[in-house]
């Protein structure tokens, strides 16, 4: 039996998901045993191979069949499914999305750390191990703003007066998703979906949507 930490390793850049492959397997205690490019594989990988850690950046297309470009909603619909079949998966963010709320909210999904794709590799080997045994590991900077955004009343981010599904919709509506295409992606009616962004309209005090796709970008949700 194998003593290695098996890690299914997930982005759907092949060259970012080959770098980061090269700085893991220097360590004699780890290999991958599968990688997945979007949402959808990440799940029935899971599943296939159970292994000990996923390392899974946020932004991805849910699934092999999305002609939409990646979003954070891809990544964090996986974790809700992998939690959902497995509430013991050690998952690890690695991303570059630092803004509040995803931190908090990636957190409250139950995933076990949370480092961004600045760290150096020492930091990265550090949070895989500690993930692989059974501790938490999230770096300093999303540790003080989860922190932040708990103990702060009136949240500096008006996009955390969100719902989980509120603010996955927000993202893919800030990307210029219509909501059929919205409705198609998260198993939803239309008519729902548009419930969803009046609702997220009203919390965030706007108007119509390139005020919301202004948001997501001073926000750091969506980029240029």
């Amino acid at each position: 039996m194998s003593s290695k930490i098996r890690i299914l390793l997930v982005d759907d850049h092949s060259i970012v998901r080959a770098g980061f492959q090269h700085m893991l397997l220097k360590e004699a205690d780890m290999e991958i045993v599968a990688e997945a490019e979007n949402g959808g594989e990440a799940v029935e990988l899971y599943r296939k191979v159970k292994p000990d850690v996923v390392v899974m950046d946020l932004a991805m297309p849910a699934d092999n069949n999305s002609t939409e470009s990646s979003s954070t909603a891809g990544g964090l619909d996986a974790i809700k499914r992998i939690i959902l079949d497995d509430a013991d998966a050690r998952i690890l963010v690695l991303t570059i999305w630092e803004a509040s709320p995803y931190p908090a909210r990636v957190a409250e999904a139950g995933v076990k750390g949370y480092v961004t794709k600045r760290c150096a590799q020492n930091e990265l080997v550090h949070a895989v191990r500690e993930v692989y045994s059974g501790r938490q590991y999230f770096s300093p900077a999303i540790s003080e703003q989860i922190d932040a955004d708990g103990d702060s009343n009136c949240d500096s981010s008006p996009i955390s007066q969100l719902t989980r599904r509120e603010l996955e919709i927000f993202t893919l509506l800030a990307e210029g998703r219509s909501v059929n295409a919205i409705a198609d992606a998260i198993f939803l009616s239309p008519k729902t979906v548009h419930a969803h962004r009046a609702n997220i309209l009203r919390k965030l005090n706007l108007t119509n949507g390139s005020e919301l796709i202004y948001l997501a970008l001073r926000s750091g949700i969506i980029q240029t």
